[in-house]
Parts: C-alpha cells; structure tokens; sequence
C-alpha cells in the first residue's frame, strides 16, 4: 500500500521507496524503513498531506506520498 492511499488517522510502517532520486529527500526529512507514521490532516483539495513521524509534522505532496509504500499496523 502507498501512503497516499492512507486514510486520516490511519497508522503505518514505511517499508520502501519507489524511486530512488526521491529516496534519499525523503529519508533526510525523517521517513526512513521501519518508522511509524500516520496522517494527521489534508489540505482543502487534499494536496498536500500533513503526516506526523519521528515526533514532529511534516507537509508532503501526493506525488511524493505515492513513492513510499507502507504496511497497515
């Protein structure tokens, strides 16, 4: 499942990335393999996303959102 498919609320496990270039922006801002994450709001046409990980929010288009895949906890 892809982050962007999570619901509001909704916990998660990120497991991988699906593009390498965007990989690494990502795991310097925190989203790394193993890291519980969860999606506390939407934007008013639901682009970009807010998700809390690691203990702080972090704003994150839809685009991005699909590359990480996540397990439901």
């Amino acid at each position: 499942m892809k982050l962007s498919d999570l619901r509001l609320g909704q916990r998660a496990s990120i497991i991988d990335f699906s593009k390498s270039e965007i990989s690494i922006k990502l795991m310097e801002m925190g989203l790394v393999p193993g890291e519980i994450i969860y999606i506390e709001k939407f934007a008013p046409f639901g682009d970009p996303i807010s998700v809390a990980v690691a203990g702080y929010s972090l704003s994150l288009r839809l685009n991005e959102a699909e590359h990480i895949s996540v397990e439901i906890l």
